[in-house]
């Protein structure tokens, strides 16, 4: 028995994302150097939408998805952003929403977020000084016998004429 990846699109699943997946068309008024056959074939969607799936469960970068089983990463890519402009994303969000509000039902009536957006306040003095700033010499003191540097233009003026 093999184990279950949670990136592998069952066959239930891919029934309920195909209809939501824009069928590709050509643009009309638009001419076209090559004939209707001429180019690349598009990829099965199954495997983009799979591609998809895999990158983001396992959260790895787009150039290192498995190119055997999945077709080329920036083909897959450019799947994902015409899909996410087409809205094919936030349809399937929709449709798990209610489906798993007939299952168990959502309390729309009660929800709430938590979030924080600021950084702790006692962070520094917890953790102490960041590592990579131990080395810097912000604070010495001025070798003897040297003057501090001070230019003679305090700013220069760019653009002005001569």
């Amino acid at each position: 028995m093999s184990a279950h990846r949670s990136w592998t699109v069952s066959d239930a699943l891919w029934a309920q994302v195909a209809p939501l997946i824009p069928k590709p068309s050509r643009p009309t008024g638009r001419r076209y150097s090559r004939g209707p056959g001429g180019g690349r074939k598009p990829l099965d969607p199954r495997r983009v939408f799979e591609g998809i799936v895999y990158v983001l469960r396992t959260g790895c970068q787009w150039k290192a998805l498995p190119k055997e089983r999945y077709g080329s990463p920036s083909s897959i890519h450019k799947y994902f952003l015409a899909w996410k402009r087409a809205g094919v994303f936030v349809r399937l969000w929709r449709k798990g929403l209610a489906e798993y509000d007939e299952w168990e039902g959502i309390a729309w009536a009660w929800q709430s977020i938590d979030g924080a957006l600021v950084k702790a306040p006692l962070a520094l003095e917890t953790v102490g000084p960041n590592p990579t700033d131990r080395g810097k010499k912000w604070n010495q003191a001025q070798p003897p016998r040297r003057r501090a540097w001070n230019p003679a233009v305090p700013a220069r003026q760019r653009g002005s004429a001569a």
